[in-house]
């Protein structure tokens, strides 16, 4: 199930969950892919979308997340608990600083566990669809 983007006319975008936890949830994803940081909105956006696809296992393409964070990305998308120093080391020696790691890092893991999230909403309501109003 790849994540479906609605766009509120201001150029932000909503997860289609409809829970008590909506805006608090739509801050975080404003807070992570749109404010100003080391990293471009852009690139944040791309590793969201990138991470989610590898979550879901969705055959739908997202834009392609640079070379040197492919390994990264999906290692915090499908193995968090597997990242080490060593992957830490190799963004540095690739250029990253460490509030862009953190970025980087926040953006895969927002794609996969928004991802995760939707399903787990999907799974409870009996369907796969987790965007219907309650």
């Amino acid at each position: 199930m790849a994540l479906k983007y609605l766009e509120n006319g201001e150029g932000e975008t909503n997860y289609p969950m409809h829970t008590r936890y909506t805006d608090l949830s739509q801050r975080l994803i404003d807070a992570i892919l749109t404010t100003p940081g080391e990293t471009d909105p852009t690139l944040r956006r791309i590793i969201e979308e990138q991470s989610a696809q590898w979550s879901s296992s969705s055959p739908q393409q997202a834009e392609q997340v640079p070379p040197e964070l492919v390994t990264y990305v999906k290692k915090v998308a499908l193995y968090a608990y597997k990242t080490t120093d060593e992957d830490i080391e190799s963004l540095r020696r690739a250029g990253y600083d460490d509030d862009a790691i953190f970025e980087i890092t926040l953006s895969a893991a927002l794609g996969a566990g928004m991802t995760r999230l939707e399903r787990g909403l999907a799974a409870l309501k009996g369907g796969t669809d987790a965007s219907q109003k309650d």
